[in-house]
């Protein structure tokens, strides 16, 4: 019978009667009940919405069916109404939901069958604005009565009511739950149960002990866990239980230090990071108990430990301990507790410190230290105890190597209190007496120690006296103009660095004018260290006109040179972001740069080649990086926008050979820097000067007269003969081009050489290059330079132009859509193409596949497998190389299609075992190994007589990669192996 035909003069109970039977008795399969549950719900909720009857009389009707001999049945009955209820739970009344709740909660002793979908109609009522006083809790003393599983059930503050019989009830429901599910939740209501003010009463030791038995967690998830829940999570979810309320104190850490005392690692590491969680919430009065036990318990772990995180785990807890005790200091029975606590860990630690030749000097300093950082009261203590000893055994011993290690002990110190600065006040003529002393040493190794120490004391404020940062340059000097040895010269350097941040008046007046007297010396590759580290606006106004003064002398080296350019890119990195800092720049040290460079070029022409002159010469590209970093630093500054007047002039310059705003005006006018005249390319490779002033603007930045600097770029790209020359040039076109707004004058500008430049951004036109790219392919004279140069470089990151911190237009996963639109041109290329121009499309697959992300190869590879093993098949190195990089992450997790390649694969690394290219043997090595996790056991004996030639090998890594492959190989088919 078809139940939405039904006549209509049946009465309205026996008419939902008869439909429930139908729905009920008529159903055969689970498909079949799952349409006719969702026919019935739509007409009994219409129905109750209208008014034409209502949910009680929809229970009235289903009697029969809730109270039948079958238990599947009474659940889908009560299935039934629980969907209905989950529809028009706002429309019943406080009758009806006292009446349902009734009905429900009498449910819950029917067959656990039945358990499920009464549990689901409890939940809907529990949404009802009509929910009777009381009720919630009715509703949640039943289920922990009558289901004797975890409770799935939302509850509200109602349930307060309860007090410790709630809680009571909760702790029976949660005891021997083991499923990890189950677990999550539990602990999660447990915390709530904390954090929201539930009285635990006398039944919060059962609570404490039905949650801690589960610490340490030990959960390691199945394989390919569907639920997703990890070890992490319930660690973390345990940890918030444990440690939310101070009432557990007494039976935690007891718990806590039992725990320490395992031989289980994990165990360890969280009884560690447990305690530092719960002390952070406990007053003094919960731990004082407990804290030689604790105290002793850390300290063995941080003495005997060999693993770092265990070890930094109890340095945290001591911290968060001795703050704990530090947090009621004022009450005279908190400040006895921190003073015994802290009197433990000066006992057992002070003395080792006279020791500083024995191991464990720093374990004790470290405890020390972290009982020190947590407070001021605490490192008042500790300071006063331990540092005249240590300044006492400085001065009393004759090793350095003995004076070192108390120097980094008091520079821990130093550093452990740095947020409260008051501490060393009492000390500070001691420490500089022993830092200076230390500067004044002949060894090395003291010196740099002692650099620290005086970049710590610097950093806290107030601690240092004008007169103690003038002697501390005077030796910072004195160290850098007679050190030969590097290593003090950089940590010299990395001193004053900090000084000049400091206190930059002093290193103007003081540090500065005594390099700038000694430049000529021979030192200025240490000096330049020193001019690169001011970071403060008045430091550049003093530095810079040192470096250029540096730069402008022939009598340096290009290691000098080169040292000085860096320098003032240091500077450009560091340096306040200010107006004035940006006037400097693009006004004085920019166009300087330039101008020196002009002049360099001009000396070129005249055979007059010295210092600065040999650099740009030989080094033209470096200086231009320099050139590009230091604009690209400064593309942030004030919005008046100075890096406009520096392109503004760069262009000038090329374009028209506008040279006014350069400090020497002694040059040639209307210079053609954007041509080459004659076999002379001096003037002509000044193009990447150009490019390191324009290419590294914001898109923001509009560049004048970009249409004519275009043309004149691309018409030298296309007919000067210097390789660097238009090299920069075509580089210069394409940043300018990828920046350059949508629209005619965009289309206009596409040509083979800014192919890269629109691939970046997606641009239509960039199909059409490639296609010619493509055609290229097949060029007996050009195929291999487009194979290995052009997808190469359409693949691979930009270092000085095309990229993101030159503010270029990039898009993500640009070779991902590259790759997905152009494989199967790929493809059908290398099958079109005769035999001799194969390897052009190989090389080309190759360079494209190896720039891939890693997960794409994984996916992509599979079918692309048969050209990849033909790769391998030719003589071209570069091509087996790419090829073996992107088969080797493949090999990890190989598909389907790959085994069934097996033996092809086999043999072609086989054969590459004798490849020239040591780089190719290494390769094939690694994948060899890799493939001994396959099903390769036919293989075994020819493989390992394949690799005793490589053992044998002239290169050492050639050598150890073929012991662990063949090693790898040797447990194939072997007891115990794989």
């Amino acid at each position: 019978m078809n139940p939405v035909a039904l006549p209509l003069n049946y009465n309205l109970v026996q008419l939902l009667e008869l439909r429930a039977c139908v729905f009920l008795h008529c159903c055969s399969s689970s498909l079949h009940f799952t349409k006719l549950i969702c026919l019935f719900v739509c007409l009994f909720c219409s129905g109750v919405k209208d008014g034409k009857f209502t949910v009680l009389q929809l229970v009235e009707a289903l009697g029969s069916s809730l109270t039948s001999s079958q238990p599947h049945t009474r659940a889908r009955g009560v299935l039934l109404l629980s969907e209905v209820l989950q529809e028009c739970y706002r429309d019943l009344t406080e009758r009806e939901v006292e009446v349902l709740i009734a009905f429900y909660e009498n449910r819950l002793k029917d067959h656990y069958v039945v358990t499920p979908p009464v549990l689901k109609g409890l939940k809907e009522l529990t949404k009802c604005t009509n929910l009777p006083p009381g009720s919630a809790v009715s509703m949640l003393r039943s289920v922990f009565q009558d289901i004797h599983v975890q409770v799935r059930l939302s509850y509200c503050c109602t349930f307060k009511g309860l007090g410790a019989d709630f809680v009571f009830g909760f702790v029976q429901s949660m005891d021997g739950e083991r499923d990890p599910r189950n677990l999550l939740l539990a602990f999660q209501i447990a915390k709530n149960l904390i954090h929201r003010g539930y009285e635990l009463g006398k039944f919060t030791e059962e609570l404490f002990e039905v949650t801690s038995c589960y610490f340490p967690i030990d959960f390691s998830p199945p394989p390919n866990d569907p639920h997703g829940i990890t070890r992490e999570e319930l660690v973390q979810a345990l940890r918030a239980v444990l440690t939310g309320t101070p009432n557990f104190a007494e039976f935690l850490l007891p718990l806590l230090i039992e725990k320490l005392d395992s031989d289980v690692q994990s165990a360890k590491l969280d009884s560690l990071q447990t305690l530092a969680a719960c002390v952070s919430q406990y007053e003094h009065k919960h731990v004082a108990e407990f804290l030689q036990g604790l105290w002793t318990a850390v300290r063995r772990e941080v003495f005997q430990t060999s693993s770092e995180r265990i070890e930094s785990a109890g340095l945290a807890a001591l911290t968060a301990l001795t703050s704990c005790l530090s947090r009621s200091v004022l009450s005279s029975d908190s400040e006895d507790s921190l003073s015994t606590f802290l009197d433990f860990i000066l006992t057992d630690c002070k003395h080792h410190l006279c020791e500083p030749d024995l191991k464990l000097v720093w374990p004790s300093a470290k405890l020390l230290q972290a009982a020190c950082s947590a407070s001021t009261s605490a490192s008042h203590i500790i300071t006063a105890a331990v540092m005249p000893s240590l300044l006492e055994q400085y001065n009393n011993r004759a090793q350095c190597s003995h004076r070192r290690t108390l120097l980094e002990v008091v520079q821990r110190f130093i550093h452990s209190v740095k947020n409260y600065e008051s501490v060393f006040l009492a000390f500070r003529e001691s420490l500089c007496g022993v830092v200076f002393s230390a500067l004044s040493e002949n060894n090395s190794s003291l010196q740099i120690t002692a650099t620290s120490v005086l970049t710590s004391l610097a950093q806290q404020a107030g601690l240092l006296l004008e007169s103690d940062i003038e002697l501390a340059l005077d030796h910072l000097t004195r160290l850098l103009l007679i050190e030969e040895d590097d290593r003090v010269s950089l940590a010299v350097a990395e001193c004053a660095g900090a000084l000049a941040q400091l206190h930059p008046a002093l290193v103007i007046s003081k540090l500065i004018p005594r390099l700038k007297n000694e430049m000529y010396t021979g030192k200025l590759l240490k000096i330049s260290c020193i001019l690169g580290t001011g970071t403060h606006t008045s430091s550049v106004y003093v530095t810079w006109p040192s470096c250029l003064v540096l730069l402008s002398y022939e009598i340096f080296s290009v290691d000098e040179v080169v040292l000085t350019c860096r320098s003032l890119q240091r500077i450009a990195e560091q340096v306040q972001d200010t107006e004035e800092a940006g006037r400097c720049f693009h006004n004085i040290i920019i166009p300087h740069l330039l101008s020196l460079a002009l002049q360099a070029a001009l000396q070129g022409e005249k055979g007059s080649v010295k210092g600065l002159t040999s650099f740009i010469l030989r080094h033209q590209n470096s200086f231009n990086l320099n050139l590009l970093s230091i604009t690209y630093e400064l593309t942030d500054f004030h919005p008046l926008s100075p890096e406009a007047t520096t392109a503004s002039r760069a262009v000038s310059l090329f374009l028209d050979g506008d040279v006014s705003f350069l400090p020497d005006n002694s040059f040639p006018s209307h210079m053609q820097l954007l041509k080459q005249e004659g076999d002379s390319w001096s003037l002509s490779r000044l193009v990447c000067l150009l490019m390191g002033s324009v290419c590294s603007l914001p898109r923001s930045v509009e560049v004048p007269q970009i249409d004519k600097l275009l043309s004149a770029l691309e018409e030298m790209s296309c007919t000067c003969s210097h390789p660097l020359s238009y090299t920069s040039a075509a580089k210069c076109f394409a940043g300018l081009v990828n920046k350059k707004p949508q629209g005619d004058s965009l289309d206009s500008c596409a040509c083979p050489q800014v192919s890269k430049a629109l691939l970046l951004r997606y641009h239509p036109l960039f199909t059409t290059l490639t296609d010619k790219l493509f055609s290229l392919l097949d060029d007996a004279g050009l195929g291999p330079m487009a194979a290995a140069d052009g997808f190469s470089l359409l693949m691979s990151d930009s270092t000085d132009v095309l990229n993101r911190a030159c503010h270029a237009d990039v898009r993500i996963m640009y070779r991902q859509r590259f790759f997905s639109e152009n494989k199967a041109k790929l493809v059908q290329g290398f099958n079109a193409a005769p035999q001799e121009k194969k390897p052009n499309y190989l090389k080309a697959l190759s360079n494209i596949v190896n720039k891939l992300p890693k997960q794409v190869q994984v996916t992509e590879l599979p079918a692309l497998l048969s050209l990849l093993l033909e790769a391998l098949s030719g003589p071209d190195q570069d091509i087996h190389l790419t090829t073996l990089s992107c088969l080797e992450p493949v090999l990890v997790n190989p598909p389907q299609v790959l085994i069934q390649q097996l033996e092809a694969l086999v043999n072609r690394l086989l054969a590459l075992l004798c490849s020239p290219a040591m780089s190719v043997r290494i390769a094939s090595l690694s994948c060899i190994s890799a493939l001994s996790y396959f099903p390769v056991l036919p293989f075994r004996a020819r493989v390992l007589r394949a690799l005793a030639k490589p053992l044998d090998d002239k290169k050492r890594l050639v050598r150890r990669e073929a012991v662990q492959a063949r090693a790898q190989w040797f447990l194939l088919g072997s007891p115990g192996g794989r």
